[in-house]
């Protein structure tokens, strides 16, 4: 009579089990954007943002919330819904907030994304990217995986750029910088805020500093408007920019010369 074996028990802490999915707070989506990245996009907005912009218009975006947390897994099943009519050029768009701040579950998606063929984008300000580890490890495998980066550069100059936004930008340009080294396609984007970012001496330096990025696709001068002043008031936050004027058609028309587009 043959003997019974028994199966050998393996210890509990030789079990390893699947890691989860990284989540992210979502704040929204859109599912046929025509002007955040290439082509029409599905676009997943994600809650969080460090920078306060004096003339920022989704405001709502801010706080770091856990409510309506999502997989990179659910977020694409969602995005798929609507592949057909992505066409050739279009894809996903991640932004913001800044979704940098959520580095594992954007890279996540994106790699799932890739492997499903399916352009990606990312709109940040870069506000969160440094080069220090483990961060500049994640999002150079986070380059690897995505196809375009709609870079928002707030301004050049250093001190305007902490009073408009709370925070320096020499690692934002630091960027924008490697992104080209890198060779990932940019759009770089720039809001035309009257008094503030509109000087001629800022415009030249923004110009200055593409002049030496080789990887600009596109130019994007975004002109400033008062739209986003009632989530202020539904928020209770006092607007920062109270009677600041909407960039009128000519005052872009005048940056995009200095701009050389």
């Amino acid at each position: 009579m043959a003997e019974c074996l028994e199966k050998e028990s393996l210890p509990v802490d030789s079990v390893k089990e699947a890691p989860a999915s990284p989540l992210a707070p979502v704040h929204s989506m859109e599912s046929f954007g025509s002007v955040d990245g290439p082509g029409t996009r599905f676009i997943v907005f994600l809650q969080g943002c460090a920078m306060r912009c004096l003339y920022c218009h989704n405001p709502d975006t801010w706080a770091f919330k856990k409510e309506n947390l999502m997989t990179p897994e659910e977020v694409l099943k969602k995005a798929m819904r609507y592949q057909d009519y992505w066409g050739k050029e279009g894809g996903i768009t991640v932004s913001g907030g800044d979704p940098l701040l959520h580095i594992d579950f954007l890279l996540a998606l994106f790699r799932l994304a890739k492997k499903k063929g399916i352009n990606t984008c990312l709109d940040t300000s870069a506000q969160p990217f440094s080069n220090k580890e483990s961060f500049y490890e994640k999002f150079l495998a986070l380059m690897e995986v995505t196809d375009t980066v709609l870079l928002d550069i707030k301004a050049m100059d250093s001190d305007l750029h902490k009073k408009l936004t709370g925070h320096p930008n020499q690692n934002i340009l630091d960027c924008g910088r490697l992104l080209s080294t890198l060779g990932v396609d940019v759009w770089i984007r720039h809001v035309l805020v009257p008094g503030l970012t509109d000087s001629e001496e800022e415009l030249l330096a923004l110009k200055q500093y593409i002049s030496t990025l080789h990887n600009i696709k596109k130019v994007e001068v975004l002109p400033y408007h008062t739209m986003g002043v009632v989530k202020y008031e539904s928020l209770g936050i006092p607007y920062p920019l109270k009677g600041v004027p909407d960039a009128r058609l000519e005052e872009v028309q005048r940056a995009e010369k200095i701009l050389g587009l």
